[in-house]
């Protein structure tokens, strides 16, 4: 089991990029605020296959809007989207959104998961 400095970074490293609208100087500060999104990710999927990538629109504008991208293996895209005039109350919404998407997709696909491991394990 990885430890939390190691799931962030290889979070951070792999699987987060900070994309168009963000200073070079912001980057640290966007890894961290969004690090905790890794063990919603990092323990269902493999990190080579997962792809989240963070822009910034409409910078210093009454709409500036954060959207998180995220791609995972055998699901469509997900988008979530936060404006706030400030970028790190924007991200933390961004985040949370995220993860309410992650949570609902994973609750719709379980049910059918677990009942065919359950049948896969009855012995004739």
């Amino acid at each position: 089991m990885k430890s939390d400095d190691e799931q962030r970074d290889t979070f951070g490293e792999n699987v987060l990029h900070v994309g168009a609208g963000f200073h070079e100087k912001e980057h640290p500060h966007v890894l961290e605020t969004l690090s905790t999104l890794g063990p919603h990710l990092l323990g269902r999927w493999d990190p080579r296959d997962i792809d989240v990538e963070v822009s910034l629109q409409d910078r210093g504008g009454k709409e500036q809007r954060v959207t998180l991208r995220t791609s995972l293996p055998g699901c469509a895209p997900l988008v979530a989207v936060a404006e706030n005039p400030d970028i790190t109350p924007a991200l933390n919404e961004a985040k949370r959104e995220l993860i309410r998407q992650l949570e609902h997709q994973k609750s719709a696909r379980d049910p059918m998961s677990s009942r065919g491991r359950h049948s896969a394990t009855i012995r004739h």
